[in-house]
């Protein structure tokens, strides 16, 4: 990759010699998939590292959440966001549910608890917010509007690895949540996901549909799908976790950077840390109003023009895809929050090899736009 470029993320990476051993264990075993021990070994590590109970490993988290939604026998219509990227809404799409789009909070990016209400009908069974950049979704709020209607929770969580919130890991909240581990993501396996649960039953049931619905040789449970993460991914998942406090550690500190560089620049915001929440600074979102001298995307094209490569994180809205365009709440959201900030973000450059001078390149670029 043409080093000269900035892109708005790149995977970490640990030396290769220190994957070597892992993989010549692998050769040596023949065991590359179907629940072998790398595997294993990675989901008690995760347990371990997480502070949670249950976790199903996945080939990616797209399965991840259409497997948690069939595993809730979720049917009817969801109430998600449109604000997000569009695996959360095709995951729905493909096991034939409605999603019905709320708008967002201003503050979160995250689906708005006061609006959920209004939008329930006699068809609605679960709630699928996203914890948006990582940023923690008013989980009590949302907790207390399920248990009124007897709605299931499942959380898109798909940035909030290494999120801690009130003491602990954001993922363990809802009915179950989903994080993916793209090799985009804080954390990786090249390509992978999980599903955390609460209790043995739920996470056997995971197993079973990931393994097209296999229980052991010639019973089948469920009607399952292949899911199942190799031990390729796994053994990886394994050796990241090592660099993975690093990781976060350095991802925060370049968020902290941008944020010195680029206060009090007229035009240009940005979003603080939740309180009581440990950031894992996944993205690093601005928003380009008015006041700014260019529009956001003479912005993109500028920085596009210098070797940065920064991304609209996310636009267009879903609600705005032909897809998606007729589905309950889309209409009403053409003026909504979300509208508005679909069309002012911005997400600048974040991953752990980002050195203080490409920051401040970056950040020098939009300090001095004319």
């Amino acid at each position: 990759m043409d080093k000269a470029r900035i892109y708005v993320t790149k995977p970490d990476l640990p030396p290769l010699e220190k994957f070597i051993p892992y993989l010549e264990k692998i050769w040596e075993s023949r065991i590359l998939t179907n629940n072998g021990p790398y595997l294993q070994l990675f989901e008690q590590a995760l347990c371990s590292y997480l502070g949670v109970q249950h976790i199903s490993l996945f080939s990616n988290g797209t399965l991840a959440l259409m497997t948690a939604l069939e595993a809730l026998n979720i049917s009817g219509e969801v109430i998600t966001t449109p604000y997000t990227f569009v695996a959360t809404a095709q995951s729905l799409y493909w096991r034939h549910l409605t999603p019905v789009f709320v708008d967002i909070e201003p503050d979160s990016c995250n689906l708005d608890p006061k609006l959920i209400e209004d939008a329930i009908t006699p068809e609605t069974t679960a709630i699928l917010p996203v914890h948006t950049y990582g940023h923690p979704c008013k989980i009590g709020a949302i907790a207390r509007i399920a248990e009124k209607h007897g709605l299931s929770v499942i959380y898109d969580a798909a940035h909030a690895f290494g999120v801690r919130f009130q003491g602990r890991t954001l993922l363990d909240f809802g009915d179950l949540s989903i994080v993916s581990f793209h090799a985009t993501k804080v954390f990786h396996t090249f390509e992978g996901g999980a599903v955390i649960c609460h209790d043995a039953g739920m996470k056997q049931h995971l197993d079973d549909l990931k393994n097209f619905g296999f229980r052991d040789e010639v019973t089948i449970e469920a009607p399952g799908i292949n899911g199942k993460m190799s031990e390729f991914n796994a053994a990886f998942g394994l050796l990241q976790l090592q660099y993975a406090d690093r990781a976060l550690q350095r991802r925060r500190d370049i968020a902290a950077r941008y944020r010195n560089a680029l206060r009090g620049i007229r035009g240009i915001t940005f979003f603080s840390p939740a309180e009581d929440c440990t950031e894992n600074a996944s993205y690093f979102p601005v928003l380009v109003d008015g006041d700014f001298p260019l529009e956001r995307d003479d912005l993109y094209q500028l920085l596009k023009q210098r070797g940065i490569y920064a991304r609209r994180y996310f636009f267009p809205l879903i609600s705005d895809i032909p897809l998606f365009r007729t589905m309950p709440g889309a209409e009403k959201l053409r003026t909504g929050t979300a509208r508005r900030i679909a069309d002012q973000i911005l997400c600048l450059p974040i991953y752990t090899s980002l050195e203080d001078r490409e920051i401040d390149i970056i950040t020098s670029i939009i300090r001095t736009t004319r």
